[in-house]
């Protein structure tokens, strides 16, 4: 086993002789995790998680950090169990079969790909109403904005994954600094808030529905899913036979932080408006950044959420690229074509820039409920397909007997009734 685990680390030349040793490119992930699951859903989760009341909100406080944590890292162990090099459309392929990876590899852009199409609407809409309200500028048309912002941010997706990662990571601090900022800036006005409806806790029965209809919007106000393939691919490479150790610490790492910062903001957010504001926020359509501006009429947040809301917007497109490349590149080459790397890459990069231009161009609001249609798929991938290969993929069942599995798999099923539930309601 020494020989074995001495030549593997030989294999993996850049890997540490000792896991205590925290590199830059672990700080680099961590923040690129961070950086693709905060993105613009944080500026909606106040809203939605308060508006429950005050012991539901608690309950998700509570369960954040091990629903995002156990989840992403059942799915980075599910990409690790692969062949070298194999991201996760090929590891589905590897252990459940051609018809089965094909089929995956489907639901897995589906479920990723209208995100990003959200993104960029949600990006030209951000941009074009900065210009003109913030700077008092005519915006260009709308078809020309929307190229060069897609554009800008496919420059930096041809630099290659490792930029894109570093991007997001630079992308972060000004993102955590703002949120603390608007936190700490709002520590003066708490009135209670939604403290107001912890007196009276509510009957069991109606905690759990609200618990149930809940817990979606904080499972994939943390999704990071798309970005886990090429984390785990990374991980492999760089180290090895220790890469689920240093990919564990990297994800916990992370999510603690996410979990601490968004939960912060929430709750600073909640504790200053009540709850029938938060109705009234919901109502507009509003982000909590776009009505706590006009509740203070403060000309400082005004101009700085849209800035925000821009440095938000772009680290998540540019961390859901990265799986909805990598599932449109799996299709491809289950369709029969055999490109190479670079007329592949050009492929996916000229398709990922005509469909997001034509879609924030015409700026259509079905998007809502593509974004709600990926959900169950996204639940079912993150949650349910790793626990199902804890049982059924030998090189899997080394994690199987733990508690967290059955946790996941709850959540997961949760996850996806609430939607169905919804959709259908």
């Amino acid at each position: 086993m020494n020989d074995q685990a001495n030549s593997v680390d030989e294999h993996y030349e850049s890997a540490p002789a000792a896991l205590s040793s925290w590199s830059r490119q672990d700080t680099t992930w961590m923040l690129g995790l961070f950086g693709t699951a905060i993105g613009a859903g944080t500026l909606f989760l106040p809203i939605n998680a308060g508006l429950g009341g005050f012991w539901p909100l608690l309950v998700l406080a509570v369960l954040a950090f091990p629903m995002t944590f156990y989840a992403h890292r059942g799915l980075t162990r599910f990409v690790l169990s692969g062949r070298d090099g194999a991201d996760i459309t090929e590891v589905v392929e590897e252990h459940f079969g051609v018809k089965a990876g094909a089929l995956i590899t489907l639901l897995y852009f589906f479920a990723i790909f209208p995100i990003l199409l959200i993104y960029s609407v949600a990006l030209t809409n951000t941009v074009g109403s900065f210009l003109e309200h913030q700077l008092h500028m005519v915006p260009p048309p709308r078809a020309l904005l929307s190229l060069m912002l897609i554009l800008g941010l496919l420059v930096v997706v041809r630099c290659g994954e490792q930029v894109i990662v570093k991007a997001m990571s630079l992308m972060v601090y000004p993102f955590i600094v703002a949120l603390l900022f608007l936190a700490v800036y709002l520590v003066p006005h708490w009135n209670g808030g939604i403290l107001a409806t912890a007196s009276s806790p509510p009957e069991p029965s109606a905690l759990l529905h609200t618990l149930w209809l809940a817990i979606p919007v904080m499972v994939f106000s943390f999704n990071h899913s798309p970005i886990i393939s090429a984390f785990a691919v990374d991980q492999k490479r760089r180290y090895g036979a220790h890469a689920e150790e240093r990919s564990s610490q990297i994800l916990s790492r992370a999510h603690l932080l996410m979990v601490v910062m968004v939960l912060f903001f929430v709750f600073s957010c909640v504790l200053t408006l009540s709850p029938a504001q938060l109705a009234e926020a919901k109502a507009q359509n509003l982000s909590i950044l776009s009505y706590l501006a006009n509740h203070f009429s403060n000309p400082t947040i005004a101009f700085a959420a849209p800035l925000i809301a821009f440095v938000a917007i772009s680290k998540s497109f540019l961390g859901h690229y990265i799986g909805a490349s990598e599932g449109l590149k799996g299709l491809i080459a289950k369709s029969g074509r055999k490109p190479g790397a670079k007329a592949l890459d050009r492929m996916t990069a000229a398709f990922m820039l005509v469909v997001c231009w034509l879609v924030a161009t015409l700026n259509p609001s079905i998007l809502g409920m593509i974004e709600t249609l990926g959900g169950p798929i996204i639940a079912a991938l993150l949650f349910l397909m790793p626990m199902y290969a804890i049982r059924r993929v030998p090189a899997m069942r080394q994690y199987s007997g733990q508690v967290s599995n059955v946790f996941v798999t709850l959540v997961g099923l949760v996850a996806i009734s609430a939607l169905i539930y919804s959709l259908s309601a």
